[in-house]
């Protein structure tokens, strides 16, 4: 039996709203961003979305929330494998997009990234498009799972041949432009995990939206090593300070999932032969 603890922090940056959307959902209500507790898998599956919004204030928040609302509503229903029920929630959630722009068209291009990520005995699966990264913390080291479709990656490829340096790369003004995203149209790039990744206990699973990116890769490993063994919302908490002390005039919205294997043990049933003996041998 594997049970999963999980807890999720934002803030807001330097902007006055927050675009991010993120929720957990175990079979029951799904949580809200700070909502902590422990999830059992014992045979069923938990998962997890975050969406960052874009489209305006308005715009932006409506379609952070849908995203999410609607992956996590999609794929409860389902009771096909878990990369079936991710792609069917992300399926879910664009058409939700497309709808809602269809009948308020002053919402038009509005739109989120998104990453699911499901948790189970077996292991994680996922679905991710956009740049939202999902990370896996493993003694003492980062790894992002996922692919990261904004323009990032490219201006990186193009540094590394020579064809720009990599601080022209860096600073590229369209380093944040998206290469696929939840708009409602057809989406041109999806991540889809191949198959389930087994999660050792001491592991940390984080989604993220980008804004957690102004940390480097080296300061996020640093602090979700300082604060691995303290639990989920002590690491989801110190990542988001982390952010706020840097106190970027251009800071974004950042929003974090952190989860945490945590081992459990599992139980025999009592038997009356178990009992008759406790009792014959306590008379001893």
């Amino acid at each position: 039996m594997l049970a999963f603890e999980h807890a999720s922090r934002a803030t807001k940056g330097a902007r006055n709203y927050q675009e991010d959307m993120a929720l957990f959902w175990s079979g029951d209500d799904a949580s809200t961003p700070e909502a902590t507790s422990v999830t059992v898998a014992n045979g069923r599956s938990a998962v997890a979305v975050l969406a960052d919004g874009m489209g305006g204030h308005a715009g932006g928040a409506i379609a952070s929330r849908m995203a999410c609302e609607t992956f996590v509503k999609a794929f409860g229903s389902q009771n096909g494998s878990n990369r079936e029920r991710l792609v069917e929630g992300l399926t879910a959630a664009n058409q939700a997009i497309a709808d809602t722009v269809d009948t308020n068209p002053m919402l038009s291009g509005m739109g989120s990234t998104l990453v699911g990520v499901t948790f189970a005995v077996d292991g994680i699966e996922w679905i991710s498009v956009g740049d939202s990264p999902l990370l896996l913390y493993r003694r003492g080291e980062i790894a992002m799972l996922n692919e990261d479709h904004s323009l990032a990656p490219e201006l990186d490829r193009l540094a590394a041949t020579g064809a720009i340096t990599a601080d022209d790369a860096k600073r590229d003004p369209r380093r944040h432009m998206l290469r696929s995203a939840v708009t409602g149209d057809d989406i041109d790039l999806v991540d889809v995990s191949r198959r389930p990744l087994k999660i050792e206990p001491g592991d940390y699973v984080i989604l993220a939206s980008d804004g957690l990116q102004t940390l480097e890769p080296a300061e996020i490993e640093r602090i979700v090593t300082a604060y691995a063994n303290d639990g989920a919302v002590a690491v989801a908490n110190a990542l988001i300070r982390a952010v706020e002390a840097l106190k970027d005039p251009h800071q974004d919205n950042a929003t974090v999932i952190a989860v945490r294997m945590v081992p459990q043990q599992v139980r025999e049933p009592v038997t009356p032969q178990d009992t008759a003996r406790a009792e014959t041998d306590a008379g001893r």
